[in-house]
């Protein structure tokens, strides 16, 4: 018996040697404590906020360098709870992925800050390993064969502070459904891009190639509609892994597996495992047709703060005009920075980065263009600081475009630009003009400037604009729903200012060609872009079908900021107008800007 008991010894020694399984596991019970799920509840917000628990039984799941998630194996059967949690502090390490763990733990809100969820967490832990070397708990997959993500709603019931109000809806709101699977172990098959890599290395995609979601571009990407900010996105973080560098509509190629974190108003998936894509051959566009005798080309395009400090930058720009544009007639640019760039000194004219433009252009084999400038006074119209950004023009001396003269010669920083009906002619007081520049709506921010072109001594008067930023609204998953979107307030006011400049005009001559354009830093279908049309202008870009209405992508929703609105005398004569997508879609590496440019040829009379 002796030597049969040393045997038994032995071998159960070695098997939980080689399993690394606590010998006492299967024998004794766990003792009682709090589930998982009891902490998370069925919303935001813990029951157990502030609250001491005990024996939170767990395997791990990740590891981070603040501490680890944690995941019941043995879930409840309600969906609305999650059953993980990240588990917090210095007495959290030590554990290793496949420990069984017991935790005594305070629960908490983890508050990112104001306009942010908070994350569940338990603090100051005592963590006990009663077996190490365990299977993980089987991720739950986002899409077809598990739970589907809604794919419009975000949040359609809350009024305030998410957590303080609402129904906790994860079947239907997009904001609530992520919070169920909060630090679960999640897994996201057939992924597609829907971004390319963005400057924090974050990747946008959806499931299932995009066969749930919803209305998709031509070229792999998910188009913003007015009620529909694609829930169903799912945004890829590199916390725990490297990303590569990927392009819209670049495929995953096998499963992705993570946990789902969330951070600066977004959930995240943070990949455990490797991740790696199929290079699905995206290439930018062009190049455009030149336009027929006696059409024009006019282009938008924010250029991303160029200066005179940027030659490489100019040498990139001067190819896509001169080889996918085909040297346009005229082109809007937005973000020309003064000569020196970002550096804060005195300098605010931006001569030298107008004539490297220029010249690279020149050097691509286009032909001569002009320039028309204003320049700002110094560190008011906002943007980088030190960089002095402006609108602008450039437009060929070759095609018989000329600048009309003006009653009051060029105009400058601070003066505004007048309508005058002079014996029943529509005339701007100044020709190049700056509208109402000392208006609070323009305050540290982009003036618009109005230039009356003659095209073959035909007026054409455009208004160049570049609407106060978005910066500063609260995300789509953030803490107030529907979003606050304190910035709005400014661009009405610009929005305010414009529609009455333009219906000035419409008044004195109602088939005056105009065209209003630029980077307006907002929808198609907001209240600012709509104010805009209200006084007799027609946004160019709802005439593209739904999948095409995108300018700019940002955390996978490709949307609209840049834009063109027409009178309606100029409307009767676009011949052709679209986007040139050579830049939104692709990593932050391989792009000149982060925004495509617009284009419009158009037939005068």
């Amino acid at each position: 018996m002796k030597k049969n008991h040393i045997i038994f010894v032995l071998l159960f020694t070695i098997t939980f040697l080689l399993t690394g399984c606590n010998i006492f596991t299967a024998a004794t019970p766990l003792p009682e404590g709090e589930t998982i799920s009891e902490i998370q509840g069925a919303g935001h917000i813990s029951p157990l906020k502030n609250r001491p628990v005990y024996n939170v039984h767990g395997i791990v799941t990740a590891i981070r360098a603040d501490g680890f998630y944690m995941q019941d194996p043995n879930p409840d059967d309600d969906p609305a709870t999650s059953e993980a949690v990240f588990v917090y502090g210095a007495a959290a390490l030590g554990v290793r992925i496949g420990d069984e763990v017991l935790v005594n733990a305070v629960v908490i809100e983890s508050d990112m800050g104001d306009g942010y969820l908070t994350i569940t967490q338990l603090k100051n832990p005592h963590v006990e390993v009663i077996s190490t070397g365990n299977n993980l708990p089987e991720p739950m997959v986002i899409g077809g064969g598990g739970r589907m993500p809604p794919s419009e709603v975000i949040d359609d019931d809350t009024l305030g502070k998410v957590g303080d109000s609402g129904e906790f809806d994860p079947q239907n709101d997009g904001i609530d459904f992520y919070e169920s699977l909060e630090s679960m172990r999640v897994q996201v098959n057939d992924a597609v891009a829907v971004s390319g890599t963005s400057q924090y290395k974050e990747i946008a995609v959806v499931g299932d190639l995009g066969a749930h979601a919803g209305v998709m571009t031509p070229r792999g990407g998910l188009v913003v509609q007015s009620e529909d900010f694609n829930p169903e996105r799912i945004i890829l973080d590199d916390a725990m892994r490297n990303l590569p560098l990927v392009t819209t509509g670049d495929r995953a190629e096998g499963p992705i597996i993570g946990v789902m974190d969330y951070t600066y108003g977004n959930f995240k998936l943070q990949p455990t495992e490797s991740v790696s894509f199929i290079d699905g051959d995206l290439t930018p566009e062009g190049p455009l047709a030149a336009p027929a005798d006696g059409q024009i080309r006019v282009v938008n395009y924010n250029v991303l703060n160029l200066s005179a400090q940027d030659k490489n930058r100019a040498a990139v720009l001067a190819e896509q005009i001169v080889d996918l544009m085909t040297s346009p007639d005229i082109i809007g640019l937005q973000e020309i920075q003064d000569n020196d760039g970002s550096i804060s000194s005195e300098t605010v004219s931006a001569d030298e980065t107008y004539h490297m433009l220029i010249d690279a252009i020149a050097a691509q084999g286009g032909p001569a263009y002009g320039f028309v400038n204003i320049d700002p006074e110094r560190d008011q119209d906002g943007g980088v600081p030190g960089g002095n950004i402006r609108v602008g023009f450039l437009y060929r001396l070759d095609r018989g475009i000329s600048l009309a003269e003006a009653p009051n010669g060029p105009g400058d920083a601070v003066t505004a630009t007048d309508v005058l009906n002079i014996e029943g002619e529509l005339t701007l007081s100044v020709n190049p003009g700056r509208i109402d520049p000392t208006n609070v709506a323009f305050a540290d921010s982009r003036k618009p400037m109005i230039v009356t072109f003659l095209i073959d001594d035909t007026p054409l008067y455009i208004i160049n604009n570049h609407f106060n930023s978005k910066g500063g609204d609260s995300g789509l998953f953030g803490e107030y729903q529907p979003p606050v979107l304190e910035s709005e307030v400014q661009r009405l006011l610009q929005a305010e200012v414009l529609h009455d400049f333009v219906a000035q005009m419409l008044a004195v001559d109602p088939a005056v060609n105009i065209l209003v354009m630029g980077d307006l830093n907002d929808f198609q279908f907001s209240p600012p872009v709509d104010l805009l049309e209200e006084s007799g202008l027609n946004n160019l870009m709802e005439t593209l079908p739904v999948s095409e209405r995108y300018s700019y992508v940002y955390d996978g929703n490709s949307q609209t900021l840049d834009q063109m609105l027409v009178s309606d005398g100029l409307l009767e004569q676009v011949v052709e107008y679209d986007v040139l997508h050579i830049n939104s879609e692709f990593d932050y590496q391989h792009r000149f800007s982060d925004h495509d440019p617009v284009t419009v040829v158009i037939e005068l009379d």
